[in-house]
């Protein structure tokens, strides 16, 4: 990455030594978490088939050798390669989204297919154990290592290093809400240092909530190529013409900086999204969203499935929660409540009883305290909470009873909040999309915050869920689950 240049047209000299001390080792970091990657995955693999290799070969020690070394090597190099090819060390994918397991999934099951076929060439009887056992075995390894590797980048964005540089171009408006929300996520890896408007100038003077303002929009290559961001976050303006944005991305070939453009569409995301290519113009097509059909089916089936599976395992759990309930306070260990699911039906939800009896009567003394966003009531330190409810709800052990609303079809594993009759009854045309998809025992309110966010993130996010699901999105949701659930994000 090219270094040199002011982040500020009128910087003090401190302001430059800070800059440059910032903006160098953003490239270091790169290389390195790459190169860690690359040497995870490497020495992972090796561990694996060399675990497998002299496990079952020692059955064989005449013929290791010959049999079952060459396998292990070959099959080492045959992943490594694999994921080489599959670009799954691409520096744009590592450390940030769901696209970096993908790559890995689809480079080991390339490599799956190798093995398989090189298997019936050869006609060899052992490969069977490298392609049930070795890859699978190499993907749980692998994946868990690099996961392990992302948490730890995390923590360092958190503490505001390892982040890339970005320059902003657009209306200050459209800035403003980009850097809100680099500053939000920090674990996305962004930090604004810059900022282009139309006009060079802000509506606060030189900065937009604390970013210099360098220049106008015609002059975004030029900085790039003088300061070394890495990114450029193109916001919406009506400066920025088809040509225009043309000519940008050409002059910034040769850079080290990575162009993103923010459409000016609906927050539509993932596997709705295609670029084709009609009349010789690229087109941004979103396809219809999808509540029927074969996913439907698989999602249908896996929800009753892991309701099933969840409840075997959790049932010593939910004997002990029910007992407890019961004896440190008076009435029956569930709470049983009307909620509306899909298409508006109206069924009954479980929980464990977290407060005390009478408690639904008592809410309408308490509607002044309310502390809820929108049409939600919450307190954090409602009075009819038990002390045995206060934990299960931080550690969200009260809704594991709803796994038999999950199992019966009237709820989803994930999927939006079920609201209750009067919330849905109060519920504009929009706001009622919810309501195409089951509710779901998680979701992306669950990952997100829970009860700390505002009423329009809730239903934002909601939204964005029936607009964009896919069986990977609540792959992603429900590991993300537990991880929200230890730590009691939001919960009370």
């Amino acid at each position: 990455m090219r270094q040199g240049g002011l982040l500020s047209p009128f910087p003090s000299e401190r302001g430059r030594l800070a800059s440059r001390s910032v903006r160098q080792p953003a490239a270091d970091w790169e290389h390195r978490y790459r190169r860690t990657v690359i040497t995870g995955d490497a020495v992972t693999t090796a561990v694996v088939v060399a675990s497998i290799g002299n496990f079952f070969g020692a059955r064989d020690a005449a013929n290791w050798h010959e049999k079952w070394g060459i396998l292990a090597f070959g099959t080492w190099l045959l992943v490594l390669g694999a994921l080489a090819v599959g670009r799954a060390w691409s520096p744009a994918v590592l450390g940030q989204g769901a696209e970096e397991f993908r790559r890995l999934g689809r480079a080991l099951f390339a490599a799956t297919v190798v093995l398989a076929l090189g298997g019936i060439a050869l006609t060899s009887r052992n490969i069977k154990l490298w392609i049930f056992v070795a890859v699978p075995a190499i993907a749980i390894v692998a994946m868990t290592a690099r996961y392990l590797l992302r948490l730890w980048l995390h923590r360092q964005r958190k503490e505001g290093r390892c982040l890339r540089p970005v320059l902003a171009a657009g209306s200050p408006d459209t800035v403003h809400d980009l850097i809100a929300r680099t500053r939000k996520f920090p674990h996305l890896g962004w930090r604004v240092d810059g900022v282009c408007t139309p006009d060079g100038l802000a509506p606060d003077g030189d900065h937009v909530d604390g970013v210099p303002v360098i220049g106008q929009l015609a002059d975004v290559a030029g900085r790039v190529r003088r300061d070394g961001y890495r990114v450029v976050a193109v916001t919406p303006d009506p400066h920025w013409s088809p040509h225009r944005l043309r000519r940008l991305a050409w002059n910034l070939e040769g850079s080290d900086a990575e162009m993103v453009v923010a459409p000016v569409l609906m927050e539509v995301a993932g596997p709705r999204l295609h670029i084709d290519a009609v009349l010789g113009i690229p087109l941004l097509r979103v396809s219809m969203p999808v509540f029927t059909g074969g996913r439907r089916v698989v999602k249908g089936v896996v929800d009753r499935l892991g309701a099933a599976v969840l409840l075997l395992l959790f049932s010593p759990l939910m004997l002990c929660v029910g007992l407890l309930v019961t004896a440190t306070s008076r009435g029956g260990p569930f709470y049983s409540q009307r909620r509306v699911g899909k298409d508006g039906r109206e069924f009954t939800i479980l929980k464990f009883r977290t407060m005390v009896a009478g408690a639904d009567r008592a809410r309408a003394g308490l509607a002044q305290l309310n502390e809820g966003a929108g049409l939600l009531f919450k307190l954090r330190r409602d009075p009819r909470v038990t002390r045995v409810g206060a934990v299960l709800r931080r550690y969200s052990i009260d809704e594991l009873p709803q796994l038999f609303n999950v199992l019966t079809g009237s709820m989803s594993l994930v999927g939006p909040r079920p609201p209750l009759p009067e919330e849905s009854a109060a519920y504009g045309p929009d706001i009622r999309r919810r309501l195409l998809v089951k509710p779901g025992l998680t979701g992306l309110w669950q990952i997100s915050g829970r009860s700390d966010l505002s009423w329009e993130e809730a239903v934002r996010l909601d939204l964005r869920y029936v607009e964009d699901w896919s069986l990977a999105l609540d792959t992603v949701i429900l590991w993300k689950t537990l991880r929200a659930v230890l730590y009691g994000q939001g919960a009370y």
